[in-house]
This record gives structure tokens, sequence and C-alpha cells, in this order.
């Protein structure tokens, strides 16, 4: 009986022998194998010795490039019969050119997804939709090849996947929204965020689905990981349509009736968490506002505080640096302020806190205080560290900062 062979090229590359996993054959020879990537992404297409030899020996100079080819060829054909019997007759040869051709019953995901995605484009029944999207989210797994060594061949065949990918999913929640069905768009999108985590659309339309089952709470813990995802690792500011979604959320009212104890379940929920509060620009915003009217109408002086790094020398920080400063700074006031101050990240290199109920002389020796923790972190750093502080008042209906003199706060 031949064996059953199911070939990987999603996220890894893996031969399956009879639902084992074979060898892997970049451990014997990895030119071997981006070869046989090379074959399979170029399915049934017959590729030339010259282009073989242009992707594969680019600058390497020897003496007989074809007969290295052939050499290459004969030993991945060799590892690959190693596997299972014949499935080195998979690398055909033909006037001066190779291609792959699979063997009856083997399946390769690669060709799965782009059969799917032909399907997709071509297809309107819901529940065809339906059958198909799960195929392609059950087979899509990861991006193609993406653990492996990238070649530069493989980019922009991963890339043009990777874009369809999204376009049918996408199409296929628009289609579920017309339904109204909520719940399926709900488990299409966490399911399509674990492929691309920083795709926009598929966040606001998980949110939107939320909103519209009323869980609001779960609607803005996914902007906060939307925005945190914007802030922490693209260094770039939330798309003005995923910011426009928060006041979206706020702003949904349910007709849902709790009782005062499940009401005050839900507003204590956080309560056993410890240290300052750190949130979205957008939320510090909402919340500053509040502080602000409470204030107006006290007649209270709430503190607005910012504290920026940035290089001795005056140039500009490495960005991966730049980010773990700032994670790092916003940990330390996370851990150090007191439950009810606020924190936010304003821009790459600046945080602002939120100080109600104090005076400027505490203020100035909170930030004092923080800044001796930050140099603590980052001894005989190249990072230097300013803060400035002000009391906010409100007069005659607009927000004002009262001047006060301070001290030169950078070192």
């Amino acid at each position: 009986m031949a064996d059953s062979i199911r070939i990987q090229m999603m996220t890894d590359f893996v031969i399956y022998i009879n639902e084992s996993r074979a060898e892997y054959i970049a451990d014997k020879t990895r030119k071997g194998a981006a070869l046989v990537q090379y074959l399979i992404v170029n399915k049934n297409k017959p590729v030339s010795n010259r282009q073989l030899l242009s992707v594969f020996w680019p600058d390497e100079r020897v003496a007989n490039p074809e007969n290295a080819l052939k050499t290459l060829i004969s030993r991945v054909r060799t590892l690959l019969n190693s596997l299972s019997p014949g499935l080195g007759g998979c690398v055909v040869a033909g006037r001066g050119t190779y291609c792959w051709k699979s063997l009856p019953g083997m399946e390769v995901d690669l060709y799965e997804i782009e059969d799917i995605l032909d399907a997709f484009s071509q297809n309107t029944d819901p529940e065809e939709a339906r059958r198909l999207c799960a195929h392609l989210q059950a087979l899509y797994t990861g991006d193609l090849l993406q653990a492996c060594e990238m070649n530069e061949w493989a980019v922009a065949k991963a890339v043009d996947l990777h874009n369809r990918y999204l376009a049918a999913v996408l199409g296929y929640v628009s289609m579920l929204r017309s339904r109204g069905d909520d719940a399926a768009i709900i488990r299409v999108c966490r399911e399509a965020l674990d492929v691309d985590r920083f795709n926009d659309q598929l966040h606001i339309e998980l949110m939107r689905a939320l909103v519209n089952q009323g869980r609001e709470n779960e609607a803005l813990v996914q902007y906060e990981e939307a925005t945190y995802l914007c802030y922490h690792y693209l260094n770039a500011e939330p798309s003005p349509e995923l910011k426009e979604f928060y006041s979206h959320i706020m702003a949904a009212k349910r007709d849902i009736q709790f009782s005062l104890e499940s009401l005050l379940k839900t507003l204590r929920a956080f309560e056993g968490e410890k240290g300052a509060m750190v949130c979205d620009y957008t939320v510090f915003r909402d919340i500053f506002n509040i502080h602000m009217r409470n204030a107006a109408r006290m007649g209270v002086t709430i503190y607005l505080g910012i504290m920026m790094v940035c290089r001795r020398d005056g140039n500009a920080m490495e960005t991966m640096k730049q980010s773990a400063t700032i994670r790092g700074l916003t940990e330390i006031l996370r851990a150090n302020l007191r439950r009810g101050d606020i924190i936010t990240q304003v821009s790459p290199t600046i945080v602002a806190v939120l100080l109600p109920m104090v005076n400027y002389k505490t203020g100035d020796l909170v930030m004092e205080r923080i800044k001796g923790l930050f140099y603590r972190e980052y001894p005989n750093s190249d990072i230097m560290f300013d803060y400035r502080i002000q009391p906010v008042e409100e007069k005659q209906g607009k927000v004002e900062i009262r001047q006060e003199d301070q001290p030169d706060t950078s070192s």
C-alpha cells in the first residue's frame, strides 16, 4: 500500500508520511529543502535551469553550475525517496527545466488554500462560504514558510497569499454581518487575528460584533489590545477608524437589566489590581475630562505631568531601545504611583500621568522619586529623563495650565 503523503508549506515546511512527521530534509541540505519549496510554490510550472541557478547560486562562483544543479537535484531525490519510495519522482526533469508534480492522493496545503481562495471569489452561497472559510482557516495557520529562513523569492508569494486570505475572510465577515450572525463573526475574526494581529479591520469587525451582543467590556479589552500593538510594535498611532470606534463602544446602550449585586461585581472586577492605571490615550482623555468636571465643581486642582526620555547626545534612539525604555518607564510608574493615578503613552518618547488630589510639592516629590527609580533601573545609560508637572484648572469653561516656577528636572 502506498504511503499517504501530506506536505505543509504554511508557517513551516513539513512532510508528513502516514501522518507522522518525516525527517526534515533541511537538516541534510538546506539548499535542497529550499529547492523543493521553490518548485512546489511554482506549481506544475517548469522552471529553467538558468532561473534555478540565479536563485540558488546568485553570488557564488561555481566552476560547473549545471553540474552543481544536477548534483543537488540528485541528492534531493535520494533524500525524498528515503522518506517514501517514489517521492523523489515528484522532481521532474524536462528539457533544461525542472518542475514539481505531486503524486496521486498527495496533499499540499498551499495548493488547497489557493483552490479555496479561487472558489471564494466565485461563490455567494452562505453555507458553501461557511464551509470554505472553516477549511481555509484550518489550513492557514500562518503565512507561507514564515518559520523558515525566508528567501527573497518567497516574500512576494507570501504577501500575495496573505492579502488574498484577508480579503476572503473579510468578505465572508461582510456576508455574516448582512445576516446578523455576530457569533460567527467573533469566531472567524479571533481565528484570523491569530494570523494577523495588526489588521485594524479585523479588530473593528470583532469589536462591532461584541458590541452588538452587548459585550462592551470585551470590546474595550479588544480595543486596548489593538492600540497596544500599534504603540509598542508598530511605533505608530492607531488608525482614525480604530480611534473612532472607541466612541462607538462607549456610546453603545443596552437594555440589559443588572441586579445591584451583579453591577457591583462588574464595577469592582479589577479591584484586586495594584498600582496606577495604564490606559490608551483616548481612555485617558475621557478620564481627564471627568476629573476636570469634578475639580471645577469641588474647587480643587489636579496635576498633569509628562515624562520624556531621549539620548543625552540629542540623536534619535533606536526603535527597539526606545520602545523598551518607554515600557520600562511605564512599568515603574504603574508600580510606584497610587491606584487613583492614570498613565498613558502620548508619543513614542513621552508618557503622561494624571495626579488627582495632590499639591505641587507632593507632585514634584513623586516625579523626583520616579526619576530616581528610572536611573536606578537604567544606570550608566546614555538615556536622559526629563519631566514637567503643572496644575490644571478650569476657568470660565476653559481648561488652563496654571504656571508655577519649576526647577530644572533633567539630568
